[in-house]
């Protein structure tokens, strides 16, 4: 089997500040899925200097292979040194997930990553090293298909501390709380949501810290193929489709150009729905055999506004609400959110009257910018994404 993740962070600012000291980063090699949270030492810029130095370091030097003691020598060389404490610091957790299932984690003073196993706590055997100083944990384990693990900076477990809690949203609290998470939830995006704002409240909605929740889940690579515009030359038109709908995974096409040339060529009948009720986003319709038939430029210009707040963290109980909702825009962008490990987008190049309307509230000129768009945040969210022009 090949695994593949599902990934999702959310991160809440000191109160009174506008820079997080949390940060997060993503890194995708040929065959595995790295997540990086580093937490810089304080607060606001500082601490968001240093967490930025430290998870691009890592990300950088991990892509390229090299081994933990190399990275943290090098972050040890490298940050600048607080002219008040007289130290470089920054803690950081790395999580490395094999396509053959090989799992991998290293821990430097965050708080211990929580590990869900069929509906348990599980503990993982670590050893430790001491590298320029620092005492460094590492896991090797193997994963299996809806394991799940939460990341954390370590304003998580001290939520509530002096407030709502005498010390603060323990470790154990915090564990046991994700694990009734994950009894509601398999999607990263909804369980992060739900654990920054258990945090927030415990807070009171001052966090007294930065704060930041990373989850991972494990799951079959699950592929999602798009289909939006005809090609420019129309000779081309069967081999897009046949292509297209030959692809192991998920159908969806976006436009209606597109989907009356895929209704022509597989000879299958459209049905658009009548009973939408969103005025902003067209009705969408139904072709047998393809899992969702979409409008084209308004359509997806909506879906790239939810994956744009998605990938800067601004999802709440509103956004899932949004998301949830039965028009083509929320369906699709929650099939590419909660759904979708690998993306392939078949664009064609024909021109298409209509994205010249200066009343289109979007800039899609030229379809390509808008697929380009899209493959840049998906990309940002983990996902590997290719692109078929035609």
């Amino acid at each position: 089997m090949t695994f593949g993740t599902d990934i999702a962070w959310k991160s809440l600012n000191k109160y009174n500040e506008e820079l997080c000291g949390d940060m997060v980063k993503t890194v995708k090699t040929e065959d595995s899925d790295i997540v990086i949270l580093a937490d810089g030492m304080g607060s606001g810029v500082k601490a968001n200097i240093l967490a930025t130095l430290t998870s691009q370091i890592l990300a950088t030097m991990l892509q390229k292979g090299a081994k933990i003691a190399s990275c943290v020598d090098t972050i040890a060389k490298t940050l600048p040194i607080c002219q008040e404490r007289k130290v470089a610091y920054a803690t950081f957790s790395i999580l490395q997930i094999f396509r053959d299932g090989r799992a991998y984690l290293v821990e430097y003073d965050n708080p211990s990553c929580v590990f869900v196993r069929d509906g348990k706590i599980v503990p993982y055997p670590y050893t430790e090293q001491v590298i320029e100083d620092k005492k460094i944990k590492e896991y090797r384990f193997q994963v299996k298909e809806n394991d799940c693990f939460v990341l954390m900076s370590d304003g998580v477990i001290y939520a509530g501390a002096g407030e709502l809690l005498n010390l603060g949203w323990t470790w154990e609290s915090m564990a046991e709380y994700t694990l009734r998470c994950t009894k509601k939830t398999l999607s990263a995006s909804r369980l992060a949501a739900m654990l920054s704002g258990a945090c927030n409240d415990l807070y009171e909605k001052k966090p007294g810290d930065d704060t930041t929740v990373v989850v991972v889940r494990i799951r079959k690579a699950q592929i999602v193929n798009l289909l939006t515009g005809p090609p420019s030359d129309s000779q081309r038109d069967e081999p897009m489709v046949r292509s297209f709908m030959e692809s192991e995974g998920k159908k969806v096409i976006a436009g209606g150009s597109s989907s009356n040339m895929a209704a022509r060529i597989l000879r299958k009948e459209i049905v658009t729905h009548v009973n939408y009720t969103d005025p902003f986003i067209p009705p969408t319709a139904t072709i047998e055999g393809i899992d969702l038939v979409t409008e084209g430029a308004l359509t997806l210009s909506g879906v790239l506004k939810l994956l744009q707040k998605f990938e800067k963290s601004e999802f709440d109980e509103a956004f899932f609400d949004e998301l949830d909702r039965d028009n083509g825009a929320s369906r699709l962008a929650k099939i590419l959110i909660e759904e979708c490990t690998n993306l392939n987008m078949y664009v064609g190049t024909a021109s298409n009257a209509a994205y010249q309307n200066p009343d289109i509230d979007f800039d899609i000129s030229v379809r390509k910018n808008l697929v380009e768009q899209i493959k840049e945040v998906m990309e940002k969210l983990g996902k590997t994404v290719t692109i078929q022009y035609y």
